[in-house]
């Protein structure tokens, strides 16, 4: 079977991903879901013409004269008397410009002696204000739909008067970890046992990136616990990921489990390194994504691949995921037949990414995950790539 190519893998992800429903949640239970609808203002931004600055509004064309105050506008508290000839209000930031006034003298241009202000510098109009929808109009688009919502998002809708948003539902995440090898750490290691790598890092990556606690269960290299536990799975999940035995092992039973319950093969095995026996399938719109056992692997496929699958299922109209241009400070090996995904540390430079190789990059080994700020995408080829050749690369 020829290996599919890592970006012919994102394509499929395209065709057969598809996003998933809608629902309605207030404006802040919406942090890091993606928008189903193209959110407009329901007020002007700002709502009312205000002081940019602690001063006095004044007219402009009163020029150097004196002026009596007549009130005060602060934020919230606006002076509700009119500003005429010879006369000012003490405003502050954010106060309601009152009428008669065009501008706003800033508090060190002025010498107040009681009731009394005289100028010491030449004030123009509009000088000091914000007007009434010089930022957004009512009615005025502020995202679009597809957009991840952040903290800055989250706060912009807030303030433009948007109680609730509609979004693409969170993805439901199970995940199965195989094999009879693995015990959890704490427990006691009988000969030939491992520590299980697996579950504690696919758990802390779908929580790192929003996605709240993963449903785990750790199945045997058993054909009929695997089925039960799957079957499960995706009953109750919209994302099922699996790791270990999805290569050609006689212990490798998750694609013919997967076939059994109607899971659709996409694509099984990808020409990269490490990562090759990725396998890919759909069941009525959920998805199956069986990644090796080898911790690294799962690592890189979790950082590219499951990336990607996420984004189709919110509907995300950013590419995920989202790679970065950077510089190499030394050389590092190609690979004829796979690309490969390399694990570095990154260093800002005069705005320049510039990404140097760590050791240990074989696919059972995490320990450079400690220096490791950025995983690279070096495309197969015969030659080595040089110091100074321009990569991609995503952050790990």
């Amino acid at each position: 079977m020829a290996l599919l190519p890592v970006g012919e893998a994102f394509a499929r992800y395209r065709e057969h991903v598809k996003p998933l429903g809608t629902q309605r949640v207030p404006v802040e239970l919406a942090l890091g879901a993606v928008l189903a609808e193209s959110p407009r203002a329901r007020i002007a931004l700002p709502r009312f013409t205000q002081s940019a600055l602690d001063g006095y509004a004044i007219r402009s064309q009163d020029g150097g004269r004196p002026r009596m105050l007549v009130g005060l506008s602060a934020a919230g508290e606006p002076a509700n008397v009119a500003v005429r000839q010879g006369q000012a209000v003490r405003i502050y930031t954010g106060g309601m410009l009152p009428e008669g006034a065009d501008a706003i003298a800033r508090q060190e241009i002025v010498d107040r002696d009681g009731d009394e202000i005289s100028l010491r510098d030449t004030v123009r109009a509009g000088e000091g204000v914000r007007y009434e929808g010089e930022e957004l109009l009512e009615g005025a688009e502020i995202a679009q739909a597809g957009q991840r919502v952040t903290a800055g998002l989250l706060a912009a809708l807030a303030m433009a008067g948007i109680a609730e948003v509609d979004v693409r539902r969170r993805p439901r995440v199970a995940v199965l970890v195989t094999g009879d090898e693995v015990v959890k750490v704490g427990e006691t290691l009988a000969d030939a046992k491992v520590y299980d790598a697996n579950g504690p890092l696919l758990r802390a990556w779908f929580v790192e990136h929003g996605y709240g606690e993963p449903v785990i269960a750790y199945v045997p290299d058993d054909e009929a616990a695997l089925e039960e536990s799957m079957s499960a799975a995706l009953d109750s999940a919209d994302f099922v990921v699996t790791s270990g035995g999805v290569s050609v092992g006689d212990r490798d039973y998750v694609p013919a489990v997967a076939d059994r319950l109607g899971v659709r093969q996409v694509f099984w095995k990808v020409a990269q390194k490490p990562g090759k026996p990725l396998w890919f399938g759909v069941r009525e719109g959920k998805v199956l994504l069986g990644m090796p056992g080898n911790p690294a692997a799962v690592l890189v496929c979790l950082a590219v691949h499951a990336r990607a699958v996420l984004g189709h299922l919110e509907g995300e109209t950013a590419i995920q995921p989202a790679w970065r241009q950077g510089v190499l400070e030394g050389s590092v090996e190609a690979d004829s037949e796979r690309d490969r995904l390399v694990r570095m540390r990154l260093d800002m430079a005069d705005a320049v990414a510039r990404l140097s190789l760590l050791p240990l990059q074989d696919s059972h080994m995490l320990s450079n995950l400690a220096s490791a700020h950025a995983l690279v995408w070096l495309p197969s080829r015969e030659t080595a790539f040089q110091a100074g050749d321009k990569v991609a690369w995503i952050t790990l």
